[in-house]
């Protein structure tokens, strides 16, 4: 099965990297799921949860807003603020 590649990036650091199935965020124009094999995009988000699905499970961090670009399988977010206690070390 096809992979993302996915970096969550915070205005002063890089949050997470790695592998998901899936990810789910909050636009400007709703919510929105990103698969393997989406469409190129560029989207604003809005104060809420991203969602990231990984072989371990769903994890879930809560942003301010920010951006999300789609390219080739590769999914970039990047937030002012973002909260990553939930994530695995």
């Amino acid at each position: 099965m096809s992979q993302l590649t996915v970096d969550l990036v915070a205005a002063d650091r890089q949050v997470w990297s790695g592998e998901a199935s899936m990810v789910t965020a909050r636009t400007t124009d709703g919510e929105l799921g990103i698969m393997p094999g989406h469409t190129p995009l560029l989207g604003a988000l809005t104060e809420g949860t991203v969602g990231i699905h990984t072989a371990g499970g769903k994890q879930e961090v809560q942003i301010n807003t920010g951006f999300l670009s789609v390219d080739s399988d590769r999914v970039t977010i990047v937030a002012e603020q973002v909260d990553a206690s939930t994530l695995p070390a």
